[in-house]
């Protein structure tokens, strides 16, 4: 490899903002040839030359067949090696989990479910998630050698720099609980974990199909609890210490008593959330005010969020009263972030999301009367496109977007993969390879 300076095996910081800068065009399908690449790069032909074939003997780029003749030499294409590895990828909620396996490009290609409950702490939790992990990796052939790393979401605040839960509200015992180095160990592969409504912004970011214009999108979950995901720029926005976006714990009402899952009052997800419905069901269906809630109740002794949302569709009118208060809710603190943040597309995913039309129209009529006719101009407010697999597509683009960072990238290249090398904690609680 040349150009190198700091050490025999690692590039300068030039030659490897190069690298990377060449891997995504070729990754992104940008370009797909070396004049391409030049084209894109301003860099010469021996440039292009040298570092394209640097990439190739590392195992990330392969070449294809010639390209079609444009009156020239035909140039040989440059394909990225999606397959040269392999991502896990885990996505926690409150009641259960999924589990998948991933290429180098986001492709999901095995997925599991899984019951747990995020309350029993971490030791139980993560122990299904690697038993479920280890089950996938067998039936998929996936030795521990093809694992360039792991992606982990989990339904609270974390702090990215460091991997570890935040004082999440839902999640007792997991505070400051050292998952990296658990999951690190295991695997032998670097991890990154965040907040599992980033990761549903982040797939649904990087998924092809969407015009999200300049890439400054709001994904907003609305299940149990309700999260939102920014991002600006085609990037995420975590904030400061990762929490940004959690909406659900603002407050909207000062009089409100409804004590939330955080410990406070008037919070959003308190009166709106998945949780608030079934409260607020049961009640209807135990002072009788609501049929169809009352035949939920005595069928299986309690109510649900999905429980208010069937009896919404099937005409219940306390039902459809308690999805439109909610809606009008949510919609008036996006208002709030739309007038804020002037995003230029509003996605909601997460089961409540998906509680039909009404609900859907609910929030779009809130934000559109409550916000600035400009801010408003352009928005688009749609469900969610990929469901439930959206949280896995999302941590494997998290895991890489790090590895492919200039930040990491020299110091796996020469070795060819990620997986198996050494981590160690920086000063700042951070991680870097050694």
């Amino acid at each position: 490899m040349e150009d190198r300076s700091g050490s025999a095996d690692t590039p300068n910081g030039e030659l490897l903002e190069s690298y990377t800068r060449l891997l995504e065009l070729v990754r992104s399908g940008q370009a797909e040839t070396r004049p391409e690449l030049s084209q894109r790069t301003g860099l010469g032909r021996t440039a292009i030359t040298q570092r394209t074939t640097t990439l190739l003997e590392a195992g990330l780029l392969e070449e294809g067949d010639l390209s079609p003749s444009t009156g020239g030499r035909q140039a040989r294409t440059l394909r990225f090696r999606k397959d040269a590895g392999r991502i896990l990828t885990a996505e926690l909620g409150a009641t259960g989990f999924i589990a998948g396996i991933t290429d180098l490009m986001g492709t999901v290609l095995a997925m599991r479910y899984g019951d747990c409950d995020i309350a029993l702490g971490p030791e139980p939790v993560l122990t299904e998630v690697e038993a479920a992990l280890d089950e996938l990796m067998t039936e998929a052939g996936v030795e521990r050698g093809q694992v360039w790393g792991v992606g982990l979401g989990l339904p609270g605040p974390v702090e990215f720099a460091t991997a570890r839960p935040s004082e999440p509200p839902i999640m007792p015992g997991w505070n400051n609980y050292a998952v990296r180095d658990r999951l690190g160990a295991r695997y032998d592969a670097p991890v990154w974990v965040d907040n599992e409504v980033n990761l549903l912004c982040l797939g649904e970011l990087r998924t092809p199909g969407l015009p999200i214009g300049d890439g400054d999108l709001l994904y907003v979950k609305i299940g149990t609890g309700i999260g939102a995901g920014i991002s600006n720029s085609g990037g995420l926005h975590r904030g400061a210490q990762g929490c940004a976006g959690d909406i659900g714990h603002a407050a909207v009402s000062d009089d409100s008593t409804v004590v939330c899952r955080c410990g406070k009052t008037g919070c959003l997800e308190a009166l709106a959330g998945g949780a608030a419905l079934a409260r607020d069901g049961e009640e209807l269906a135990r002072s009788g005010e609501s049929p169809a809630l009352a035949a939920a109740l005595a069928e299986r002794g309690t109510v649900t969020g999905e429980d208010v949302t069937a009896a919404a569709a099937a005409g219940d009118h306390q039902a459809v009263q308690l999805l439109v208060q909610a809606g009008r809710r949510i919609g008036a603190m996006l208002a709030t972030m739309v007038n804020f943040y002037n995003p230029s597309i509003i996605l909601l995913g997460g089961k409540v999301a998906g509680a039909g039309d009404l609900f859907l129209a609910t929030i779009r009529e809130t934000i559109y009367r409550r916000s600035l006719p400009l801010s408003t101009r352009e928005l688009r407010i749609e469900r969610a496109r990929l469901g439930e697999e959206g949280g896995l597509v999302g941590a494997a683009f998290m895991v890489l977007d790090e590895l492919f960072s200039v930040r990491y990238f020299g110091q796996w290249l020469p070795a060819g993969s990620p997986a198996g090398m050494p981590w160690m904690h920086t000063a700042n609680g951070g991680r870097v390879l050694v």
